[in-house]
């Protein structure tokens, strides 16, 4: 492929739970979630043409290095509870990619981390529940690779970065997460709470529309943003952004999804491949 051919990488939000595929909570709004799942659906309208594999870097893996899934066929881990019985028979073929996976850990290798391998774990609910909307018929293999134990804002760029190649040989890199993760207070419509997390996604869309140095140098202080740790009390559903940002290199940066679930703003971001429509 073409360097002007390369695929966006994307950072989406997964919702909660099983969330698009079950009648909404009790106590929660009615069409809570069908914003969200309308634009999942159309992200294979401005991505174009069937990528070659997608990788997913997912708020829901964490290991001691950066892990690699090798696997030929995937099975899904249902790693939610408390949900209705059906949402755990949910299915989603993928195929994986071992030849994409081996990819994965050559960059990362050559960029100097330490690679491990894994075969068994299944497909975790932040890939296989946005995914089943994203490319319903599974017909894209799927790699996933793990977050790093500890955290750490700018080594997950630097992942990123290491990766950024592959998008030239039509991976799509998708970091699935969200961009307001404090369970506590996402469906309790406290005035305070919503309003640190409108100062932090504000934050966050400046973020990524900033030139290159200066969006990565505010990502990787992302905690002293305002309303940073009220969002994110843990980061690992705000980290899978970094690794899209590291793998966006020089490519412009849009918010390409904003809406207001339960009083908190939540947003999608994509990097390159065009100039969509700014939210």
């Amino acid at each position: 492929m073409t360097n002007a051919a390369r695929l966006p990488t994307l950072f989406i939000p997964h919702g909660g739970g099983p969330c698009f595929f079950m009648d909404p909570m009790p106590g929660t709004p009615a069409g809570l979630w069908d914003g969200m799942a309308a634009y999942l659906r159309s992200i294979p309208d401005t991505v174009g043409p069937l990528p070659t594999a997608v990788l997913v870097i997912s708020g829901h893996w964490e290991c001691a290095q950066p892990t690699v899934h090798f696997g030929e066929q995937h099975t899904l881990y249902y790693d939610y509870t408390g949900f209705p019985e059906h949402t755990y028979r949910l299915q989603w073929p993928a195929k994986g990619s071992p030849a994409v996976a081996a990819r994965v850990r050559e960059q990362l290798r050559q960029n100097g981390f330490d690679v491990a391998e894994e075969r068994e774990r299944g497909l975790d609910h932040g890939v296989f529940i946005p995914f089943k909307l994203i490319y319903p018929e599974a017909d894209v293999p799927v790699v996933q690779l793990s977050l790093q134990r500890g955290l750490d804002s700018a080594l997950h760029f630097a992942i990123g970065k290491a990766l950024e190649p592959l998008r030239d040989d039509g991976v799509l890199i998708v970091g699935s997460g969200m961009s307001y993760h404090n369970l506590r207070k996402l469906f309790v419509d406290d005035p305070r709470a919503n309003e640190a997390a409108e100062h932090f996604d504000t934050w966050l869309g400046e973020t990524v529309t900033a030139n290159p140095e200066l969006r990565e140098r505010r990502l990787r202080d992302w905690q002293a943003a305002p309303g940073a740790l009220d969002a994110h009390p843990r980061s690992e559903h705000l980290l899978p952004l970094m690794v899209a940002a590291g793998a966006a290199g020089n490519d412009e940066g849009q918010v390409v999804y904003r809406e207001r679930l339960a009083g908190k703003m939540i947003s999608g971001f994509q990097f390159g491949a065009g100039h969509l429509p700014t939210i």
